[in-house]
């Protein structure tokens, strides 16, 4: 499956007013393509439009909710009608609520699932028509809580599993019908986004991933590569590689550890009421950037670079293999 260079695309970008989406979007129209964006916050999306318009990039925006799904198809319709086509569709929008599950309410449950699961599936179910018609890329941003859940992140993580099971259905569909789209999950480590400063939290604090963080252009640089590249999924940040090996070797493990340092963790020293503003429901202002406020705990990854290569991640792989090999034989054998 050949998918087109960046500079002869036209992407649209769902969740583009803040963190990974506006990063995205401006690094799609730096590289070229025709982009439009949608999300909730108007504000954020009208402030994005005008830092690509100044350096030339062509790009417009649609406001929408990603769990209607009316406003996504319209969305998508006049992408197609403002550009031709559509070759990428990127979906980046989620919402949570940070809590222990008793705390939760069932509407609140319902809402994460509505946005962060639903949203997706309306996203593929209104662009996936316009990208059959000559091939594409579908790229979800899901996350690692879809691989391993995380305490206090029960409608969360309930929604990311749900998201890799809607993928791996939908991607095996499609090469059964030898339909020329990709379907790629981006699954990213602990991010520094706004994520942390706009959901709802029921700690009584101000929550936190569980550090260390990665810069929100590791995820948006692993989006960018499978838009060019057909990619079956891409975890995002080394730690995550790891969670992920120890996951499939002993999920007890992991719940041990998680049970140490998953609920201290996730929770900041700065007081935070269940009344603050949330954009569970609605946009809030104030936070239409992209980097949050844990700079300082970011660390660089290493190998993302070898999953952009393959050639070199191979290479290594046998390289590791061989030198293993090498040093388990008898000396005299060696």
């Amino acid at each position: 499956m050949l998918l087109k260079p960046i500079n002869q695309q036209v992407v649209a970008i769902m969740g583009a007013s803040s963190g990974i989406g506006r990063l995205t979007a401006f690094m799609f129209a730096q590289k070229g393509a025709k982009v439009m964006v949608s999300a909730r916050s108007e504000a954020g999306l009208k402030s994005l439009v005008s830092e690509i318009h100044l350096f030339g990039g062509e790009v417009d925006y649609v406001v929408a909710d990603v769990s209607n799904i009316e406003q996504v198809k319209a969305f998508i319709e006049k992408t197609v009608a403002r550009y031709g086509r559509l070759d990428t569709w990127v979906n980046a929008a989620a919402t949570g609520v940070m809590g222990r599950f008793e705390d939760v309410t069932v509407e609140e449950f319902q809402r994460v699932i509505d946005v962060t699961l639903m949203g997706q599936v309306n996203g593929v179910t209104a662009a996936l028509p316009y990208l059959k018609q000559q091939g594409g890329a579908i790229i979800c941003v899901s996350s690692m809580e879809g691989r391993r859940s995380l305490p206090l992140q029960s409608a969360y993580s309930t929604a990311k599993h749900g998201l890799e099971g809607f993928l791996e259905a939908v991607r095996v569909e499609l090469m059964h019908d030898k339909v020329p789209v990709s379907v790629t999950s981006i699954l990213p480590s602990v991010i520094n986004t706004p994520y942390y400063n706009k959901i709802r939290t029921k700690l009584g604090v101000k929550p936190t991933g569980i550090p260390p963080y990665y810069q929100p252009s590791v995820v948006a640089e692993a989006i960018i590569y499978a838009a060019e590249h057909p990619t079956r999924d891409f975890i995002a940040g080394d730690v995550g590689r790891v969670l992920d090996v120890l996951q499939r070797l002993s999920p007890g493990l992991i719940d041990i550890i998680l049970a140490t340092i998953g609920f201290v963790g996730q929770r900041t020293t700065e007081p935070k009421s269940e009344a603050a503003p949330d954009n569970l429901y609605e946009p809030i202002e104030g936070y239409d950037k992209i980097e949050g406020d844990f700079g300082k705990l970011t660390i660089p990854t290493f190998l993302d670079n070898l999953d952009k290569n393959p050639t070199l991640k191979w290479g290594f792989a046998a390289a590791v293999g061989a030198a293993t090999i090498f040093g388990l034989l008898p000396k005299d054998q060696a």
